[in-house]
């Protein structure tokens, strides 16, 4: 009975995690056409004060372990590429769309453990990548022209996340803490923000700012409960419940901005979730 409520904690954890970051997508989106390192500044100078706050109430110093500054720095330029990316279509595109090619992350992933951890994926998993990518080629559309440009961002930003938490998995597995990756990670992006954000200042107004803050709150949220959700239940079993995101995307975008993906769209979203389902089966009942 315990497995069984943990479970179910785990995925009431990774829903509402799904919730913080399609409303975080929004807020950047209504926060309106301010530069990238703007909003990117502010998001996760949120995300720092957070993990500041969680990394102190836990007792612990800010310690980086040995051997694992130079994948923390690697981790963190990916995490970094992979935001302005995702900001930069989010702002261009329905944000729906956007969600889900930067879902392409966990795929991605599934390659680049091959180069960072020295794991190899068997052919089941090499069929799901190649699947995931086709369905995002139905979302980018590359016949569209310039119009298909902020899809391709998207989907290179979904590459940069999926490297991201690869380098994650790799400083798990050297015992590094998950609050002191997280406040690297955010106080880095800060730190490489600031002189994009001085070149390029845009004044804000009230509501700006309150958007953008918000969007760090709710990306906030979406970290916390992401981290609360694999404390109760493997990734293998709650995992595809992460991808509730592009249909939160999609209410929101409908109805906030009247946003309406096309068919083609469609195709891709059942393509790239159908094939995170078959994968998360797989990986529950097949896998040894």
């Amino acid at each position: 009975m315990e497995v069984v409520n943990n479970k179910a904690r785990g995925i009431f954890h990774i829903v509402l995690a799904a919730f913080g970051f399609a409303a975080m997508s929004l807020f950047v989106r209504l926060s309106g056409d301010l530069p990238t390192a703007e909003k990117a500044f502010f998001r996760n100078l949120i995300a720092a004060l957070v993990a500041m706050y969680l990394l102190k109430r836990s007792g612990d110093k800010l310690r980086v372990r040995e051997g694992c500054l130079p994948i923390l720095l690697k981790r963190s330029i990916a995490g970094t590429l992979g935001i302005y990316a995702n900001f930069w279509a989010i702002s261009h595109m329905a944000i729906a769309d956007a969600n889900i090619l930067n879902k392409l992350a966990p795929f991605a992933a599934i390659v680049m453990s091959i180069f960072i951890i020295g794991e190899k994926p068997n052919l089941f998993e090499v069929g799901t990548v190649i699947t995931a990518f086709i369905g995002a080629a139905f979302i980018v559309k590359p016949g569209a022209g310039i119009a298909s440009l902020p899809a391709v961002i998207a989907v290179l930003g979904g590459i940069s996340a999926g490297t991201a938490y690869t380098y994650v998995r790799k400083l798990g597995l050297m015992g590094e803490k998950k609050a002191v990756i997280v406040l690297f990670f955010s106080a880095f992006s800060c730190l490489v923000s600031v002189p994009g954000m001085i070149a390029g200042f845009v004044p804000m107004s009230a509501k700006q700012l309150a958007c953008l803050l918000m969007a760090g709150v709710m990306a906030s949220v979406g970290q916390l409960n992401v981290t609360a959700a694999y404390t109760y239940a493997p990734a293998r079993e709650i995992s595809v419940f992460d991808y509730s995101q592009v249909v939160f995307a999609a209410l929101l975008g409908f109805l906030i901005f009247g946003e309406m993906p096309d068919i083609w769209s469609f195709v891709g979203y059942l393509i790239i979730i159908g094939t995170a389902v078959i994968k998360w089966y797989y990986n529950l009942h097949v896998k040894e």
